[in-house]
């Protein structure tokens, strides 16, 4: 299987710009399944809910629509984070998109900082199949909570999609690997680079997006700043494998009995 993400850098307000960014850098791409990071359409440094608002769009709607025509040319799956409008509410969320459209919709559990303001938190952890192979999604500060991952990875999980907009350096960098490693799953963590300033206060975005094997090994990690488009091929079986040791199962080494999750 072929996966991969886009990394790049969202101009914020620019809905239309920014989908023809993203139309332009993977309209050709030869994958599989493709990550882009959370809000690529709006841009993450919101100032109020009425802003929020106007930068919203529903599922399906605009950026959807594009990322189906696309994988119908291509047969590429999409996992993109978006400004999510329903019935009057925001989700800052991530959307799986195939040929026949919208497939999945994951909305942000953990909300960071002044997200809170803004969003209303999702409710729900889920998997689907495509192309034989079982993935799951979740949104940036998400992976801070291993109880999340774990869920995942319980249910079935082989690859977890994390689009993000990191602003505090190293850490998803680690964790992601941690999370990769006790679930035994690939991780794909699109993350965007550069800045967006406003009202004299500055979000600095960390890039380094990756993608991690189910034994913690770094596949792939991009740099700080600029745009990389990456793709590789894995076997998603690999993820099926829970054993660390002959003796050791990550899953059925578990003490259930002493603890929950």
């Amino acid at each position: 299987m072929k996966i991969g993400y886009l990394q790049f850098n969202p101009r914020f307000g620019k809905l239309e710009e920014n989908r023809e960014y993203i139309r332009k850098s993977l309209v050709n791409v030869d994958a599989d399944l493709i990550v882009l990071p959370e809000l690529p359409i709006s841009g993450y440094f919101i100032s109020n809910k009425t802003e929020a608002k106007s930068l919203a769009e529903p599922v399906p709607g605009p950026t959807t629509e594009i990322l189906q025509t696309i994988s119908s040319q291509t047969g590429t799956f999409f996992v993109t984070g978006l400004l999510e409008s329903s019935q009057g509410k925001l989700y800052n969320s991530s959307v799986l998109v195939g040929p026949e459209g919208p497939v999945s919709n994951y909305r942000k559990s953990h909300l960071f900082y002044e997200e809170k303001n803004y969003f209303e938190s999702g409710n729900s952890l889920g998997i689907v199949e495509i192309k034989g192979v079982k993935i799951a999604m979740l949104v940036c500060f998400d992976h801070l909570f291993p109880e999340a991952a774990r869920t995942l990875a319980l249910m079935g999980a082989q690859i977890i999609c994390h689009p993000s907009n990191l602003v505090l350096p190293e850490i998803a960098q680690l964790t992601t690997r941690v999370r990769a490693l006790e679930n035994r799953v690939f991780w794909i963590m699109a993350n965007r680079y550069g800045s967006e300033t406003k009202e004299g206060k500055t979000h600095k975005y960390t890039g380094e997006s990756q993608i991690i094997a189910p034994n913690g090994r770094i596949v792939h990690r991009s740099p700080a700043e600029g745009y990389d488009l990456y793709i590789t091929e894995i076997e998603p079986k690999e993820a099926l494998e829970k054993n660390i040791t002959e003796f050791n199962d990550v899953f059925k080494d578990r003490r259930t009995d002493i603890y929950r999750v």
